[in-house]
């Protein structure tokens, strides 16, 4: 199965979020977890879609660098776009992207109640934001773990995991519960709830 149909699998049917938006953010993410930065590996985070509410659910925790740009330099399709987003991601926090694609806002603190969230142990701080913010909202959130793992969170539940290099897939426990199913090309592989 090609790397476009894997990520198409899983970016459909997540409530009200732009799919192919969401496919631009997740091979973006892969990169980040595969590519690093300045040769140290980055964790970072994206929520994509129902942006106003998440903007209402968090805050700048520094000036925001994406501020005052217009909307039209700020496609995540755009190439220079997406080696800005990879230097920022090293910056605490995480982007706001909206439905048509564009990276609103960058190094944002979530502020999204935490509780009766039920995710499995070893998932640090970025993960409990990512599947609150997609509780509290509309959105989805893609997390790359400084492991090199990308999981998307949606209704506040660990919906997938991608495996960026093929080599990390032996040995490696998924954490999600349940039936599972696991889709790769070459180089990339997919671990989704089975339905």
């Amino acid at each position: 199965m090609s790397r476009a149909k894997i990520y198409e699998e899983i970016c459909s049917e997540r409530r009200e979020v732009n799919t192919r938006v969401l496919e631009q953010i997740v091979s973006l993410a892969v990169e980040i977890a595969r590519e690093g930065r300045e040769g140290r590996k980055i964790g970072t985070l994206f929520v994509v879609g129902d942006s106003g509410e998440v903007m209402r659910r968090s805050k700048p925790m520094i000036l925001d660098p994406l501020q005052g740009h217009p909307d039209e330099d700020k496609y995540v399709e755009d190439p220079n776009v997406r080696e800005t987003i990879k230097e920022l991601a090293q910056l605490d926090g995480a982007f706001v992207v909206s439905n048509a694609g564009v990276v609103l806002s960058a190094a944002r603190y979530i502020d999204a109640a935490s509780d009766n969230l039920d995710l499995p142990l070893g998932l640090g701080s970025r993960h409990v934001a990512g599947a609150s913010i997609s509780r509290h909202t509309d959105a989805v959130a893609v997390v790359v773990s400084e492991s090199s793992m990308v999981r998307m969170f949606d209704d506040g539940e660990l919906v997938s995991e991608i495996v960026p290099e093929l080599w990390m897939i032996e040995g490696y426990r998924s954490r999600l519960e349940g039936r599972t199913r696991t889709s790769q090309d070459e180089d990339v592989a997919v671990i989704s709830r089975a339905e």
